[in-house]
């Protein structure tokens, strides 16, 4: 079977051969940027809004690929048309691109003086893992609030999309304590409430989707979409602080992310958010999504779950 591509260090390679060196200042440092894609119909999604994204970010941290967006793009369409002929005919890709600050030769040792101090870009796919999603997608998330705070934006920009991601990961630790399923809902210093370690959050209150403000979150595609078709169906959208008691007295909540679109979070804190089951501004959002996209998006994650069990 023919092996998958990785791009990295300016060409295309089998994925077995494809390998950062450990001295990479993405390791050393977690000073790395990246995006994430996915396909419809196995076609890339909004790849402009992604790249328009990575290029802020590259600019933020001074990053300089060697390439313009369009070339990357181009590059990126090439690599996605030759991995996904290795996949199923249900499955879609992710398509992962991250940029480091490259080889750190303080911690190089000997290699030190062939290590590639300019960035290091690499792009890869995976098969979206539906199976990871479907219940939730169907019984909804339960999110929790860890005593683990949201990066100041006084210390970096949310705007960028990077991959210093300690405090997401001791947050969803502390979550797994209260509920091994659960994911954590960060809050900043002043208790208003941001995002998870890989979605946007919003909740409804009297028909009207509310937003954490720009000033704490990343501006994500997905809640752009949202945001997007919410205008199609004349459903409010704002964008405000807001803490865990409002989450708590909220009609509905869900959140945005690339892989899975929108997933509902039945339950903050241990407690019911409205009935404790997806609401109707979701699955108005969810039904319009798919409609933009030409497939159901909740069947596509429940029955590409089914078929992986039956493998």
């Amino acid at each position: 079977m023919t092996e998958p591509l990785v791009y990295i260090h300016g060409e295309k390679i089998p994925a077995s051969q494809a390998h950062l060196a450990i001295y990479d200042a993405g390791v050393v440092l977690g000073a790395t940027v990246t995006e994430m894609a996915r396909t419809f119909h196995k076609s890339l999604f909004r790849l402009d809004a992604h790249l328009d994204r990575l290029e802020r970010s590259l600019r933020y941290v001074r990053f300089d690929i060697g390439m313009s967006m369009q070339e990357l793009g181009q590059v990126l369409e090439e690599l996605v048309e030759h991995n996904r002929e290795l996949i199923g005919s249900g499955d879609e890709l992710g398509l992962v691109v991250f940029v480091t600050a490259g080889e750190y030769p303080t911690y190089a040792g000997s290699a030190g003086k062939t290590a590639r101090t300019t960035p290091t870009l690499c792009a890869h796919t995976f098969p979206l893992p539906y199976e990871l999603w479907a219940d939730k997608m169907q019984s909804g998330m339960h999110l929790v609030t860890p005593s683990t705070r949201h990066v100041p934006p006084q210390c970096y920009d949310p705007n960028m999309k990077y991959r210093s991601r300690m405090h997401y990961y001791l947050a969803d630790q502390e979550a797994r304590l209260v509920d091994p399923d659960a994911s954590a809902l960060l809050l900043d210093l002043d208790g208003n409430v941001t995002e998870t370690g890989g979605a946007n959050f919003l909740m409804v209150e009297d028909g009207t989707i509310v937003s954490p403000t720009l000033r704490n979150i990343l501006p994500g595609i997905s809640r752009a979409m949202v945001r997007e078709l919410a205008e199609q169906l004349d459903v409010p959208f704002v964008e405000r602080d807001f803490q865990t008691f409002n989450v708590i007295n909220a009609d509905e909540a869900f959140t945005a992310s690339t892989p899975y679109c929108l997933m509902p979070v039945t339950r903050i804190n241990g407690l019911p958010i409205g009935d404790a089951q997806s609401g109707p501004i979701y699955r108005q959002l969810m039904d319009a999504w798919s409609r933009e996209v030409g497939l159901d998006i909740f069947d596509q994650i429940i029955a590409g779950r089914a078929a992986r069990q039956a493998v």
